[in-house]
């Protein structure tokens, strides 16, 4: 359905398909080695949501483009890596393109006890990824039918065509670039 809106051509068709598409996450078990907002945080275990961009990031550690680069598990212990988070607003998104991984390390300078103790402290992640919690593609698709019904568009408003305007509204529309477009395609649809 997502396919059929986005390449409907009809940009709030694309706006639609944008709020329904599949919303990519990872959670890992994360130990907070330094937070200066946060100090009380810091020596605790916590699960991390994070999206397709630290992933890539973790992607790029784990398997470097350039072959002057060495390979590092970040997740590993003894040879793993402390990753800088940071988090900076560009044109009023959340972006972390400044974040980065420190060289590869051992963590607590290779301590037996306290890996082991952190180790322990870590939280399963099989609820995340247990069968038993996911709805098989039938219960979804049949819920998806509920809500939205047959019209692809239903959960949203919709855009006049020129035979819903009255042609007193047509002539005044603002002969702006986009609008003159969008005007151009809805006269061309109508002719069609």
């Amino acid at each position: 359905m997502n396919s059929e809106l986005w390449n409907s051509g009809i940009e709030s068709d694309k706006d639609i398909a944008r709020t329904r598409k599949r919303k990519l996450q990872y959670i890992s078990n994360i130990l907070v080695v330094s937070d200066p907002a946060n100090p009380q945080n810091e020596g605790k275990v916590f699960l991390y949501k994070y999206g397709k961009k630290i992933f890539d990031k973790i992607q790029e550690a784990a398997q470097p483009e350039f072959a002057d680069e060495e390979a590092v598990d970040v997740f590993n212990f003894w040879e793993g890596a402390n990753f800088k988070l940071k988090v900076r607003r560009v044109a009023g998104f959340i972006n972390y393109d400044k974040s980065e991984f420190d060289s590869a390390a051992p963590l607590f300078d290779g301590d037996d006890s306290k890996l082991e103790e952190l180790w322990n402290k870590q939280y399963s992640l099989t609820a995340f990824t247990d069968p038993s919690n996911f709805k098989s593609y039938e219960e979804l698709k049949t819920r998806l039918q509920e809500v939205i019904g047959e019209d692809i568009r239903s959960t949203e408003a919709r855009t006049s065509t020129v035979e819903d305007v009255p042609s007193s509204e047509v002539n005044s529309i603002d002969e702006s670039k986009d609008e003159t477009d969008a005007l151009s395609y809805f006269e061309k649809l109508s002719k069609d």
